[in-house]
């Protein structure tokens, strides 16, 4: 291996795929390179709570196959993705003894693209809510600040990813759970469009359309070519995203017409933002409107407080229903004690609805849905911040007793904005354009009409080249 260890652990996806197809550097040196990293750093994040170290040295043997990224060592993140042989706890006691016996289609398509397992990431029980400190594990810390939260719930990939473990992981998004640790670990964070990612076999939907799959990285063309690699539908999807006008690939570092931004640096419900997120915005919109675009300060128009009202309505029956998928597919009892008091208690608040409470608040949903779409008659993105304030500190989105439901409201002033686009079923994305004074990443979102990850992953490149982010590292980093 002609290339030293913290200039490996600095290459992304696609650049460590490129050496590994001139035969610069061997799968197995790259897998190797990636278990020492994980070495080096987990003991101080606890990111990684599942190591497939044995398996993943057989994958890096084994004839690689032509997928782009065929070679590169990845981390999935232990939830809703099966990995056939290999545990799957969600976060939760009450699945410790789970081993799936197939692969999920998405998990396949990441072995078509060439993905070598090291193993799997932390996330909140059941990934409910926005850090990554489940009872069952433990917390994962920011690698920026390990007093901080990494976000959630793809927290464990984000801290994976932004200390150099491996150069992207899995992650998956039901309200944020992509965006926010890419904000909170300063990474680029891709929500997909609804119908853009196969959930089979075992899922069409999740929660009415609102879960999408994909990863978190370090650099938009990771991001587009592993959508690419991804992306087509299977057999009997619920729901197809408009096909893409060419490979999103093909989108980064494109110019591309001028196009026409909308800002805003208030939340839905009407509070301020932290104020080193609203300088991210501004500085982003002065850099887009540098780029040609044009920029003002515009927001959608809806009903923000119903609209959450309805959207924790629905995680709640998501919750609810996920408890009793398990325990048909297990064949165990649901009971209290294997669960954390805030997860059980909001499932029992969607386990008290019926099935028409459900579909009247899924109706007032779409209604304020329809009436956020009519922003995108006349723009082509929403830009905000990706959360209402920088990376908090651990524990102060867990519930520590008192009013469950508390929690949720704190997580809303938090995340702000990313649920919307869960709802809406749009394409969005977290690029991290600013650091705060003490060296926490903040990340600005766009929100893009539905089926245009192609146009966000265009805007995203060209911030990337006039804002470079990905050789910022934080202070726990591998290499």
């Amino acid at each position: 291996m002609a290339i030293n260890a913290r200039e490996l652990a600095d290459l992304d996806a696609t650049a460590t795929a490129a050496l590994v197809r001139r035969g610069e550097l061997s799968a197995t040196e790259a897998v190797e390179a990636a278990i020492d990293r994980v070495e080096q750093v987990n003991a101080s994040l606890n990111a990684v709570v599942l190591e497939m170290f044995d398996s993943a040295r057989e994958a890096a043997r084994a004839p690689l196959g032509d997928g782009p990224f065929a070679g590169v060592p990845f981390l999935m993140k232990d939830f809703l993705a099966e990995v056939a042989g290999v545990p799957l706890t969600e976060g939760t006691a009450y699945l410790a003894d789970y081993v799936p016996h197939e692969d999920s289609a998405l998990v396949q398509r990441f072995r078509r693209a060439g993905l070598v397992f090291i193993g799997k990431t932390n996330t909140p029980e059941f990934a409910v809510g926005a850090t990554t400190e489940p009872r069952l594990f433990g917390p994962t810390r920011n690698p920026w600040n390990p007093e901080r939260t990494p976000g959630g719930s793809s927290g464990g990939a984000g801290a994976a990813v932004a200390a150099r473990i491996v150069p992207m992981a899995h992650g998956n998004d039901a309200g944020g759970s992509i965006r926010i640790p890419a904000s909170c670990c300063g990474l680029v964070g891709l929500k997909p469009s609804r119908g853009r990612v196969t959930l089979g076999p075992h899922y069409g939907e999740l929660f009415s359309g609102m879960v999408s799959e994909l990863a978190l990285t370090r650099t938009v063309r990771d991001t587009a070519v592993l959508l690419d690699a991804v992306s087509a539908p299977g057999n009997g999807e619920p729901y197809l995203a408009p096909a893409p006008e060419r490979p999103f690939a093909e989108e980064v570092g494109r110019e591309g017409r001028p196009l026409r931004i909308g800002f805003t640096l208030t939340t839905p419900l009407g509070d301020p933002v932290h104020p080193e997120c609203a300088t991210a915005v501004r500085a982003t919109a002065e850099a887009l409107a540098s780029l040609g675009h044009h920029v003002e300060e515009a927001a959608p128009r809806y009903d923000a407080e119903t609209m959450w009202q309805r959207f924790t309505t629905i995680l709640s029956a998501g919750n609810a229903w996920a408890m009793a998928d398990w325990a048909r597919r297990t064949g165990k009892p649901l009971s209290e004690q294997h669960f954390e008091p805030f997860v059980w208690a909001f499932a029992e608040r969607g386990r008290r609805l019926g099935a028409a409470d459900y579909l009247l608040a899924l109706q007032d949903l779409q209604r304020a849905v329809r009436d956020l779409g009519a922003f995108f008659d006349d723009h082509d993105l929403w830009l905000t911040p990706t959360l209402g304030e920088p990376p908090v500190a651990l524990g102060t989105l867990v519930h520590t007793g008192g009013d469950p439901f508390e929690l949720r409201r704190r997580t809303a002033r938090f995340s702000p904005f990313t649920w919307v686009s869960n709802a809406s079923g749009q394409p969005a994305i977290s690029v991290p354009t600013h650091w705060t004074p003490d060296d926490l990443p903040v990340g600005v979102h766009l929100v893009g009409r539905m089926g245009a990850e192609g146009t966000l992953l265009r805007v995203a490149s060209q911030l990337e080249a006039v804002q470079p982010w990905s050789s910022h590292r934080p202070g726990i980093c591998a290499g």
